[in-house]
C-alpha cells in the first residue's frame, strides 16, 4: 500500500464529470465491484475536487476531458499525490496521447465498462510504490533527470534526447495502455520495452518477448497463442503461447510490422477481447497482458501501403516512443562504449579499463549504421581478440578506420575525399552497396560484415531500387 494509507483505509477516487448520470454510474460500478476498497467523491468541476479534503497521501482522479476543458487542463489538477485517469466520449488516438502527455496515467474512452474501470483502478494502486520511489524522492528525481551517463533500465542517458525518453517511460509505465516503440534496427527497442515493464510496478510479473521477423510464418500463430496436442505435425503436447505466459504482465511483440495480415486480424481480436484460443483447440482462455510493440519500419507508411491493418495499428499505437539513432545522440557513444568495455572485460577476464584518445575519436567519428548493437559488437570483438589496460585505435575494426584516418600528428582527421562530406544517406547507400558487391549480392554475409540485420539491408535496397539502380541482392528480383 502506498505511503500515507493503511490496508484498511479505502482509496479515495474523485469522479469529475459535469453529467450527474455519468458520475453516479461510475460510482455505482465501483461500489458494486469493490465494496470497501474504494471511496468515491462526485465532483461536477475540478475546483470541487481540488477543494475536497483528502485523508490519505494518494488518491485517484477520473476526469472527463470535456468537463475540465480539454487535455491541456489536466496540468491544473496535477499533484504529487494524485493519479489522473482521463475519460472522454470523443475517444481517439490523439486524445489519448494528449492526455498522457499532459500528465494522465491512462485514458478510458466512454462508455466505460465496469470491469475495465476496476482493472485500471487496481493497476493504479499497485503501481504507487514504484511511483513513490521515482516521483516522491526529490534526490532520486533530480538524479534521474540531470545525471549524465546514468543507467536507466539499460539505457545510457547522457544526451538530452535519451533523458527525455527516460522521463517519457516513467510517465507511461504505470498505465496498462499499449506502448508502440519505433526506431532503426539496433537502437534498443527491446531495452525500452523492458524499461516500461520494469517501471510499471509489476514486480514478479512476466515479461515475454517474441520476434515476429525471426519465426516462420506457419509457426507464428502457435508461438503467440499456443497449441493443443495434435494440432499439427510435431505438436506432441499442449503448449501455452507467449500471450498466456505473459498473463498479468507484458507481451512484447518485436518487429510487429513483419506479421502477416491474417494473423494481424487474430491479434486484433485478442487485443480487443482479451480472450484467446490455442491452435487446434476449442476453449477460450481469458488473459490480461500489457502490449508493447516495436518496429524499425515507418508504421504509418506500412498502414498506407496495406501491409499493416489500420484497426490493429490504432489499437496498439496509443503511447508512442521513438528512439533516435546513435548518430543523433553522439553524447551517448562514449558512455555506452565504456559501459560495454567494463561489462565484456569482466566476462572475458581481460584487463581493459579505458580507451586511448585516438580510439575514442574513432568511435565518435563513425556513423554507426547498426546503432547500439553494432557498437556493442565492436567493443566485444576488441575485448575478445586483445588484452591490455586501454583499447587502442589498432584494436578497432577496419570499418571504422575506413571512415577516418589518423594523421601523422596523432590527431584524428576525416579523410579528405568527397564521399566523407556527402550526406549521411548517400554514404550509407554507398557502404551497403559496396558490401553487397564484395560478397556477390549475398545479403546475410554483407549484413554480417556491416554488423546490421539482413532485414535492414533488404529494406534499404528495396527503397533504393530503380531501373538503373544499385546491385541486386542474391535471391532477390
Amino acid at each position: 500500500m502506498a505511503s500515507g494509507q493503511t490496508s484498511s483505509a479505502p482509496v479515495e477516487v474523485y469522479i469529475v464529470d459535469a453529467d450527474p448520470t455519468q458520475r453516479r454510474a461510475l460510482a455505482g460500478a465501483i461500489a458494486d465491484r469493490a465494496i470497501g476498497r474504494f471511496s468515491t467523491r462526485l465532483c461536477a468541476t475540478t475546483s470541487e475536487a481540488l477543494g475536497s479534503p483528502r485523508d490519505g497521501a494518494n488518491a485517484i482522479v477520473i476526469a472527463d476531458l470535456e468537463t475540465i476543458g480539454g487535455a491541456e487542463r489536466l496540468c491544473d489538477i496535477a499533484d504529487p499525490g494524485l493519479s489522473l485517469i482521463a475519460t472522454s466520449a470523443r475517444g481517439s488516438l490523439n486524445a489519448a496521447v494528449a492526455a498522457v502527455r499532459a500528465g494522465a496515467i491512462d485514458f478510458l474512452p466512454k462508455p466505460i465498462g465496469a470491469a475495465a474501470l476496476l482493472a485500471r483502478l487496481e493497476a493504479t494502486v499497485a503501481a504507487w510504490p514504484a511511483r513513490s520511489e521515482v516521483e516522491h524522492s526529490a534526490t532520486k528525481a533530480e538524479e534521474a533527470v540531470k545525471a549524465t551517463a546514468s543507467d536507466f533500465g539499460g539505457f545510457v542517458s547522457e544526451s538530452a534526447a535519451m533523458r527525455a525518453i527516460c522521463d517519457q517511460i516513467r510517465r507511461m509505465a504505470p498505465s496498462r495502455a499499449p506502448v508502440f516503440v519505433t526506431g532503426e534496427s539496433g537502437v534498443g527497442k527491446e531495452v525500452a520495452a523492458e524499461a516500461v515493464h520494469a517501471h510499471s510496478g509489476g514486480d514478479g510479473r512476466p515479461f515475454v518477448a517474441i520476434n515476429c521477423s525471426a519465426i516462420p510464418k506457419e509457426l507464428m500463430e502457435s508461438e503467440i497463442f499456443g497449441h493443443v496436442r495434435g494440432a499439427f505435425t510435431g505438436a506432441t503436447e499442449d503448449r501455452p503461447g507467449a500471450a498466456e505466459l505473459a498473463d498479468r504482465g507484458t507481451l512484447f511483440l518485436d518487429e510487429i510490422a513483419e506479421m502477416e495480415l491474417s494473423l494481424q486480424a487474430k491479434l486484433l481480436r485478442f487485443a480487443q477481447s482479451g480472450s484467446l484460443r490455442r491452435v487446434g483447440g476449442s476453449k477460450l482462455k481469458q488473459v490480461d497482458v500489457r502490449f508493447v510493440c516495436a518496429t524499425n519500419r515507418d508504421p504509418f507508411a506500412e498502414v498506407e501501403a496495406g501491409r499493416f491493418r489500420a484497426d490493429l495499428f490504432y489499437r496498439l499505437h496509443v503511447l508512442p516512443i521513438h528512439l533516435p539513432p546513435l548518430r543523433e545522440r553522439r553524447e551517448d557513444i562514449l558512455p555506452l562504449a565504456r559501459l560495454f568495455l567494463d561489462r565484456f572485460a569482466g566476462e572475458e577476464g581481460r584487463g581493459f579499463k579505458r580507451f586511448e584518445p585516438q580510439a575514442e575519436d574513432m568511435l565518435l567519428a563513425y556513423a554507426w549504421p547498426g546503432n547500439i548493437r553494432q557498437l556493442q559488437n565492436v567493443i566485444r570483438r576488441a575485448v575478445v581478440l586483445h588484452d591490455g589496460e586501454a583499447v587502442t585505435a589498432a584494436m578497432l575494426p577496419e570499418t571504422l578506420a575506413a571512415t577516418v584516418t589518423l594523421a601523422g600528428s596523432g590527431n584524428l582527421t576525416v579523410q579528405a575525399r568527397p564521399d566523407t562530406i556527402a550526406p549521411f544517406h548517400e554514404q550509407e547507400r554507398r557502404i551497403i552497396e559496396n558490401a553487397l558487391a564484395v560478397f556477390g549480392g549475398n545479403v546475410p554475409r554483407a549484413a554480417a560484415a556491416l554488423e546490421i540485420s539482413p532485414a535492414t539491408v533488404y529494406r534499404k535496397v528495396k527503397a533504393w531500387s530503380r531501373p538503373n539502380g544499385g546491385p541486386q541482392c542474391a535471391g532477390q528480383t
